[in-house]
């Protein structure tokens, strides 16, 4: 994927993130706290692609925080500061599934009203489609589709090689669109 066609994360978004680390870094508790505000729904996100469990993903994040407060000093680049919190996200969740030896099953409240099911149908395919994934795949498909963060990133956080992040993308892309594609023989004619 070329750099034009990637999604690309506003400049200021990035320059405000390293100006709250180093804030951080020299003990500004308002900064931690701006910083928490502006990643916490985003690590939840990701959290929830890799495991599949809601209740776990927050678990997870407030695993990661504690990681990231912990660490935040050692920081020498605060610009990296997106790729190191993917980083302690990733470990934490894979830690969590190593122990719990398997991938948690998700789990919907309730299916939706007949009247949205229209309305929701593709979301719903998709969800179903990344819930579907192993979680290795479904984090790094998260972090390039969601997240616009490059191959290289992808390997940083997942401490792989680029390679093998590279599989993982394509494995997760190719599953992705078998899913999501409609046999023609079974697709929607009456």
């Amino acid at each position: 994927m070329t750099e034009k066609s990637r999604p690309l994360v506003p400049q200021s978004g990035v320059l405000f993130d390293e100006l709250l680390v180093v804030m951080v870094q020299q003990g500004d508790r308002q900064a931690l706290e701006r910083l928490h505000g502006r990643w916490n729904a985003r690590l939840v996100r990701a959290a929830y692609r890799f495991t599949g469990d809601s209740d776990l993903a927050r678990d997870l994040v407030q695993e990661c925080w504690i990681g990231i407060w912990k660490g935040i000093a050692g920081l020498r680049d605060p610009a990296r500061f997106r790729s190191y919190a993917f980083a302690i996200l990733h470990r934490r969740g894979a830690d969590h599934l190593r122990k719990q030896g398997r991938i948690p099953e998700t789990t919907d409240a309730a299916p939706p009203e007949p009247s949205q099911q229209a309305v929701q149908g593709e979301a719903l395919a998709l969800r179903q489609a990344f819930d579907a994934l192993p979680p290795d795949q479904r984090l790094a498909a998260h972090m390039h589709f969601i997240e616009g963060m490059t191959l290289t990133e992808i390997a940083a956080v997942q401490d792989i090689p680029t390679g093998t992040a590279k599989s993982r993308l394509f494995h997760a892309r190719r599953k992705l669109k078998d899913a999501l594609t409609l046999d023609p023989i079974e697709g929607d004619l009456p």
